[in-house]
């Protein structure tokens, strides 16, 4: 600890050098602890069936394969389901594949009970959504975004379903209403959702009539959700169309999954972060020794042992990783509300600090032992003759 002062010192000697050091570790450290909350999510969600209001039901083994309409009639019959509707991936965008949309195909009785006092729809827009065939209802957002405006036709384009009529994989609609959402949380999710009626496309689709993609369902008592799914999936199993029933923030997660390892993605990002990190630090060390060179000398020569030297220079080396760490740690922290926002049920990493700590102090012992080997094997004759 009494070396503390004269390690401070050193540190700040070239303070705009420093200064830029600290805020890169800084920044790797920030990023390490948002992109590890993100991983862990997806690789150990904590959501867990328990508490789950909401349920997802998805063919077992991808959610690429459909599943019969008839398993809905079982699956409402299940004791402690209160709702159950249904719905398919349409793969849409409009005019441009850049420009995605969240097109849902509904069944408008049985959502909007499932999703009672989630969203602010108005009485008259909701009546013409019901009375309307090729109605849809636009997330606010969204409307805001492409500038549409209510009463305009909607050209999709969707990726997978073409039309019976001519093969064709452009689907016109006609916007009736918007929507917006009451929880704040889930607007960014909603952003881009477009919602419009199920049987108009399961009579226009040119395949895969009476499926869906998945049903959606909800129980009276969430914490009786695990018994519920366990007991759904009880019904199919060993049918041609098995079921894995989980929580629809699991679902969320999992497709996304769907695009890509999202942990792999994460991690070679921080893996690049950091090798780039490895040098930037290793040279800021490298020249403070060499420009410190007479002065370690003259340490030697006060009666400092090669030892002492060399845990000066690494004790400077840890100083300055593990500080930045710790600051870009603690930043990290104001991400989590954005990422909870994206992906819902996501918390803190519990080992974000300690695994950051832990990373800072070995990459404060990788750049600083090669010049504190070099301080520790100066010799004082010579280094004393050496220009600053």
């Amino acid at each position: 600890m009494k070396y503390l002062p004269l390690l401070w010192a050193n540190l700040w000697r070239k303070k705009t050098r420093t200064i830029f050091t600290l805020l890169s570790v800084a920044v790797a450290f920030l990023l390490f602890g948002a992109l590890k909350t993100i991983d862990e999510a997806f690789e150990n969600p904590q959501t867990g069936l328990s508490g789950a209001d909401k349920l997802i039901t998805t063919n077992k083994f991808s959610l690429t394969l459909l599943l019969p309409f008839s398993d809905l009639q079982q699956i409402a019959a299940v004791p402690g389901v209160a709702v159950v509707t249904w719905i398919t991936w349409f793969g849409a965008y409009y005019q441009e594949s850049k420009n995605f949309v969240f097109a849902l195909p509904i069944d408008t009785a049985t959502y909007f009970d499932l999703h009672k006092d989630e969203f602010v729809v108005s009485d008259a827009q909701m009546a013409a959504f019901r009375n309307t065939r090729s109605g849809v209802l636009v997330n606010s957002a969204l409307m805001q975004k492409f500038g549409w405006h209510v009463g305009q036709k909607l050209p999709l384009h969707s990726t997978i379903w073409t039309q019976k009529s001519d093969g064709s994989l452009d689907w016109t609609l006609d916007i009736v209403g918007t929507f917006a959402v009451k929880d704040s949380t889930q607007a960014s999710q909603q952003a881009s959702t477009v919602l419009f009626h199920y049987e108009l496309f399961d009579e226009g689709r040119n395949f895969g009539k009476g499926q869906v993609g998945w049903f959606e369902e909800r129980v009276v008592d969430p914490s009786q959700s695990a018994q519920i799914a366990h007991k759904i999936d009880a019904l199919f199993a060993n049918s041609p169309n098995e079921t894995k029933t989980q929580p629809a923030k699991d679902f969320a997660m999992s497709f996304v999954k769907q695009f890509g390892d999202v942990g792999f993605v994460l991690r070679a990002i921080l893996g690049a972060v950091f090798f780039t990190l490895l040098f930037l630090t290793g040279n800021t060390m490298m020249q403070a020794v060499r420009e410190r060179t007479p002065e370690l000398a003259v340490l030697k020569t006060l009666g400092f042992s090669d030892t002492q030297v060399l845990g000066l220079v690494i004790g400077e080396s840890l100083m300055l990783c593990v500080l930045a760490a710790i600051v870009g740690l603690v930043a990290s922290y104001a991400f989590i509300p954005v990422i909870k926002s994206v992906l819902q049920g996501v918390v803190l990493s519990p080992w974000m600090l300690p695994d950051g700590i832990g990373l800072a102090v070995l990459l404060a012992l990788l750049v600083g032992t090669p010049p504190a080997l070099r301080a520790m094997r100066l010799n004082v004759v010579d280094a004393l003759m050496e220009k600053r």
